[in-house]
């Protein structure tokens, strides 16, 4: 069944002021190609402060830029969560692996998002789960709540626990990893983030719970929040996730595969920070899937 569609807005920055359209489109949005982006717009629709755009109209700084993207039939994906914690602040739910956190790409309605917000419309998530991790998602439901969970997490001050399987039998029982995370070159999406001697500092500590032939399973308390950064981390001290497609030994991209593709596992299996009010401290489990 199709959606509604969605209107992708962007206001236009020092950086594609001046630029054509087509060419800001095309350059920046490399997952349709030029003649793609060429027949969107020739089908009026890609606006300029509300006016249909031409393909060599030139960009102003501070204007709207706006796709609206026709409806389209979504892939298929398991639409479900387990409701975890809910109280007047935040819910938090557990999500399968194979739903998306948030709307992206080919997702709309066939987002955690979208759903948990068919319950509580207030609702907005303060973090997010790659579409292959299942687990514990916070959404919160006021904005003071919202700017709270915002700043623990930035600081460190939330507790992110997860489990997953690698390949191999580590030679440590527990090790801290602190590779740097950032952007690198991609064919397919012009950079994702892997292991990166430029990256921002990361941070995480692996500790290896069962040891099965060819595989470990392992628990990972990040304290850090970077993208892909368990995936990472395990690959760049030589033990990927198990079925990872993406990152290989040492923590570098493979070239014709994007983040979202599936076949490894992660779980995002516990969650705690402190409360304002009342005092204490918050401390959320959710089992791993078989």
């Amino acid at each position: 069944m199709e959606n509604e569609g969605y209107s992708y807005r962007e206001q236009v920055g020092a950086r594609a002021a001046g630029v054509p359209v087509i060419d800001w489109l095309a350059g920046r949005y490399t997952h349709s190609s030029r003649e793609v982006w060429l027949g969107r717009i020739a089908a009026g629709e890609v606006l300029v402060d509300g006016a249909v755009a031409d393909a060599q109209q030139r960009l102003r700084a501070g204007a709207w830029l706006v796709w609206n993207r026709p409806p389209w039939d979504e892939p298929e994906v398991p639409l479900r969560y387990e409701l975890i914690h809910e109280d007047e602040h935040v819910v938090v739910v557990s999500k399968p692996g194979g739903l998306p956190t948030q709307p992206a790409g080919g997702y709309l309605r066939h987002t955690l998002q979208w759903l948990v917000q068919q319950r509580w419309p207030e609702a907005v998530p303060v973090h997010r789960l790659g579409r292959g991790t299942s687990g514990l998602v916070v959404f919160a439901r006021t904005d003071p709540a919202r700017r709270a969970l915002a700043a623990a997490l930035r600081e460190g001050r939330v507790v992110k626990i997860y489990r997953t399987i690698v390949a191999g039998s580590p030679a440590w029982e527990e090790r801290e990893i602190a590779v740097p995370i950032g952007p690198v070159p991609h064919p397919l999406l012009g950079t994702v983030h892997a292991a990166s001697p430029a990256g921002k500092p990361a941070r995480s500590v692996a500790r290896v719970l069962e040891r099965r032939e060819g595989a470990s399973v392992l628990e990972v308390r990040i304290h850090t929040g970077r993208p892909h950064q368990i995936r990472i981390h395990l690959a760049a001290v030589g033990h990927p996730l198990l079925g990872d497609p993406l990152f290989l030994p040492g923590g570098r991209p493979r070239p014709d595969v994007l983040p979202g593709d599936e076949g490894y596992a992660l779980h995002a299996a516990e969650l705690s920070w402190e409360l304002p009010t009342p005092p204490g401290r918050l401390h959320l489990r959710a089992p791993a899937p078989a």
